[in-house]
């Protein structure tokens, strides 16, 4: 399998079933979500929808076939005053995991975070995925002394 081909582009609503394909492998290792077809074709749409000015939705492509995800989205940050990027649902599809797949996509997402002039990214991880918090230590990731909470009722 050749990543040569390998292309980095913004994903369009033809890209829904596989996106939620890899937000179903994604959420299978995440204790604090569960896959939820309607929920996540909700947010994907959401996502997808708009001028794409404070969000947006990289897919890894090969060949015509969607092998890698991230999403991205600014929030203004008081601490750094000014524009930060928190970085979600990252995800590759195990065949390709290890090929720089996932790099490629943070590196673009990277790039779109400068393009809206952001001091800082941010990124999700679930604290037991190993593997993952590897990968993002081995391509400078630091992480920090913050942890995240949520409430599920607003």
């Amino acid at each position: 399998m050749d990543v040569s081909s390998l292309i980095i582009r913004d994903a369009s609503h033809k890209d829904i079933n596989k996106l939620l394909e890899l937000l179903k492998l994604l959420f299978s290792i995440e204790k604090d979500f569960k896959f939820d077809i309607i929920r996540q074709s909700r947010g994907l749409n959401m996502m997808l929808d708009g001028c794409g000015k404070h969000r947006c939705v990289k897919v890894a492509d090969i060949k015509g076939r969607v092998v890698g995800m991230a999403t991205a989205q600014t929030l203004i940050s008081t601490a750094e005053g000014g524009i930060s990027v928190v970085v979600e649902d990252m995800a590759v599809s195990p065949d390709w995991q290890g090929r720089g797949v996932g790099k490629r996509l943070l590196e673009d997402i990277t790039k779109w975070a400068k393009s809206r002039n952001a001091v800082r990214l941010s990124l999700l991880a679930d604290k037991d995925n190993t593997a993952a918090l590897g990968f993002y230590d081995h391509i400078g990731w630091n992480k920090t002394s913050l942890i995240c909470l949520h409430k599920k009722s607003c």
